[in-house]
Formats: C-alpha cells, sequence, structure tokens
C-alpha cells in the first residue's frame, strides 16, 4: 500500500490504460525490433490524444520528483506524458523565469531518455526552443555537432522550430549544415523537414541554400526540403538527383 501511494498519480493512471493489442502495433511503428532505432523499448499501447488527455487533468498536480520517476520509466508512453507535463510547467511560468529554468535544467539532464523521434518532436521546441528564443544559443549547436545520440543531435535542429514561428532563419540553416551529411535516415528527415518549414517563410533563401549544397546533401533531406517549393522548381532539383 505505501509502495503504491509512494508512485505518482500520473504513472498509477497511465498503467491503468495499458492496451496490449495497441502496444503491438505501437512497437512495430516505433522500430522497437532488434537492430531498429527504438530497439527495447516499451509501451503501454496509449494513444497521444489520450495521454494529452491525462496530462491536461494532472499537470498540476505533478511535481519535480514525480517527473524524476516518470522520466526514468521504461514505459515510452510514460516519459512522453512526463515531458507534456513538463512543458504546461514550463508555459504556465512565464512570469517565473527561475521555474521555467528549473524545467529546462530537468529537460537537459534527461535527454538520455528522449530517446524516440516522437519525445524529441513533440518537447523540445516547446520548451528549449521557446526557452532560447530571447538567449544565446551554443547549446543546440552543441547537441548537434557533439550530441552523443541522434536524439540529442535531433533535438539540436528540431528545436529551432520555435525560431523559425518567430521568423528567425539563420539557425537552422547554420544547423542543418552541420548535419548535413549525416549518417542516419531519421537526421535527415528532420533536416528536411526543418528547411521546408524554413522554406515555407523565406522560399528564396531555401532555393538559394539548396542551390548550392543539393549534390552532395543525402537524397531524404533533399526530398523533404523542396516538399513545398513549386512544382518546376521542384522537378528541377529532383531531376539533378
Amino acid at each position: 500500500m505505501n509502495e503504491n501511494l509512494s508512485t505518482p498519480l500520473l504513472l498509477r493512471e497511465m498503467l491503468s490504460l495499458r492496451n496490449e493489442e495497441e502496444a503491438r502495433g505501437l512497437m512495430r511503428f516505433f522500430k522497437t525490433g532488434k537492430g531498429q532505432y527504438g530497439e527495447g523499448d516499451q509501451f503501454l499501447g496509449i494513444r497521444v490524444p489520450v495521454t494529452r488527455d491525462m496530462v491536461k487533468r494532472l499537470w498540476r498536480d505533478t511535481t519535480m520528483l514525480d517527473l524524476e520517476q516518470c522520466i526514468e520509466s521504461p514505459w515510452h508512453e510514460v516519459r512522453l506524458a512526463a515531458l507534456l507535463v513538463l512543458i504546461q510547467q514550463f508555459k504556465h511560468n512565464k512570469k517565473h523565469p527561475d521555474n521555467q529554468r528549473e524545467c529546462i535544467d530537468f529537460y537537459l539532464r534527461h535527454t538520455e531518455r528522449i530517446n524516440n523521434w516522437d519525445l524529441v518532436d513533440l518537447s523540445c521546441y516547446e520548451l528549449l526552443g521557446t526557452w532560447l528564443l530571447d538567449k544565446e544559443r551554443t547549446i543546440l549547436y552543441n547537441l548537434a555537432r557533439n550530441g552523443k545520440t541522434i536524439w540529442e543531435q535531433r533535438i539540436g535542429i528540431v528545436s529551432t522550430m520555435q525560431f523559425l514561428r518567430h521568423h528567425q532563419l539563420d539557425d537552422t540553416y547554420a544547423i542543418a549544415d552541420i548535419l548535413l551529411h549525416h549518417t542516419h535516415d531519421l537526421i535527415h528527415k528532420a533536416v528536411g523537414w526543418l528547411l521546408r518549414e524554413a522554406g515555407k517563410r523565406d522560399e528564396k533563401r531555401l532555393i538559394d541554400y539548396l542551390n548550392e549544397r543539393h549534390s552532395t546533401m543525402p537524397r531524404t533531406m533533399l526530398r523533404y526540403a523542396i516538399e513545398r517549393l513549386p512544382e518546376d522548381i521542384r522537378q528541377q532539383f529532383l531531376q539533378r538527383e
């Protein structure tokens, strides 16, 4: 009984929603097999909208100590819930920068647990990207260049999504250059995605960037980057492959 009470409510509630059939499908989707990028990850079988509803209900009552337990969970969805709670706590502390800083420090201490593309993409620009909007951004360059995992490197580029939303394009292009010749497909997709988003804000700049680099950048990255360009320009790049 005491052990149960020491378990965070968020964790207990998530565990109560376990669905074995859904879990099997999610394990295939997130490539958890031997040698795959998500090898060994475990799933409860909870869809993201359900997790978001849970977080909406419980984030106010979840402490940092609770989050420590949740982020260390072997269950993928529990780690996601922890990150989504962290986002809510960060957003609701705009007038308390010390509390926001605590959220960011927590995030950076636990990057080894942010270990799949959805965990990265649903958290990093909401937290790290927002925090850095009016700050120096070396941390993103260090993550992209020296990250211990592809997930840390992906955090480096995907965090710049928040900058793009504020029409700040320079860091996306600079970090894309760092990752331009990366070997992993999930980095190619992330960089191409962010370049595509940058192109929505300034199409000419994207085209100029690609004109200088298209012949050496990974094909997947190029295809993602040109996805929203006018069809005639897109075909010109495709014909150069």
